[in-house]
């Protein structure tokens, strides 16, 4: 039986991952904050719950420790994160030092944790969740695409030094998934951009830069990227990522930004 290990599996894409893994017949280690909250994933057999908290390093190495405790571990799956939205002005430090602790600093450690296990055993497995802004950027979320673009480089950069070892390492890039990822997202506020901020919220309200797709369908690219064998990077996930993407390709980088410009201040 094979065994994935889990980060932000209280809800949303983690959570469908970890009922989709394990329906599949794998062992799921799935972490989150607060464990004892879930009532579902650990009703299951053959699926552990461990907390974890990613911006605490000393609690990671310890849960790592503790899962490695249970056996061999094939694929570690580093999904845990959450949004920011505004303008760069408008956040303070305290929301941007967050926001890489947790999105970024909080993969990097984990895989950290990981990496001298997969050396050992040479495989392994590392799945990143980043996101279509981690490819092609939005406005008003500079702060969460610089951390989803930052993943994308380090994942790059990675393949290249895990390959020695015979450690892969993939990205998933969703684009929007309906879950409560976005009721959670923290918004800095500032009046100067009230009308482009409404305008975003058209676009993506009416589908013209974003669907949102259940997050059952964004774990099944999960699972393929994790049995495919593949030596891939990138894995896009979602109608609207995949659109995007081939889109902005076709066009050209500066051709779809100029574009993409012009669209959002059409009525500013």
């Amino acid at each position: 039986m094979k065994t994935i290990f889990i980060t932000g599996a209280s809800a949303g894409l983690g959570k469908a991952t970890a009922t989709l893994f394990h329906a599949q017949g794998w062992r799921v280690i799935a972490t989150m904050r607060t464990p004892e909250k879930e009532t579902e994933l650990g009703q299951l057999e053959n699926v552990v719950l461990l907390p974890l908290d990613v911006t605490n390093p000393v609690q990671i190495t310890t849960t790592v420790q503790q899962a490695l405790a249970l056996g061999d571990i094939d694929v570690v799956f580093n999904n845990a994160g959450h949004g920011l939205i505004g303008a760069l002005e408008s956040y303070t430090d305290d929301q941007m030092v967050s926001h890489f602790e947790t999105n970024v600093l909080g993969v990097l450690r984990v895989a950290r944790d990981f990496i001298p296990y997969f050396k050992t055993r040479r495989a392994g497995l590392f799945i990143t969740t980043t996101s279509l802004c981690g490819l092609a950027s939005y406005p008003l979320s500079s702060v969460y695409n610089a951390g989803k673009w930052a993943l994308e480089g380090w994942s790059e950069s990675m393949s290249y030094d895990l390959a020695k070892f015979n450690i892969g390492i993939k990205t998933v890039a969703p684009g929007g998934i309906k879950s409560s990822f976005t009721t959670a997202m923290q918004v800095a506020q500032d009046p100067a951009y009230d009308t482009l901020l409404a305008r975003l919220t058209t676009l993506f309200a009416d589908g013209t830069l974003m669907t949102f797709t259940e997050p059952e369908l964004i774990a099944e690219v999960v699972y393929e990227a994790a049995t495919d064998g593949k030596n891939q990077l990138r894995y896009l996930a979602g109608p609207d990522a995949v659109a995007t993407m081939t889109q902005r390709l076709a066009e050209g980088s500066e051709a779809y930004r100029i574009r993409l410009t012009k669209l959002l201040h059409a009525t500013a």
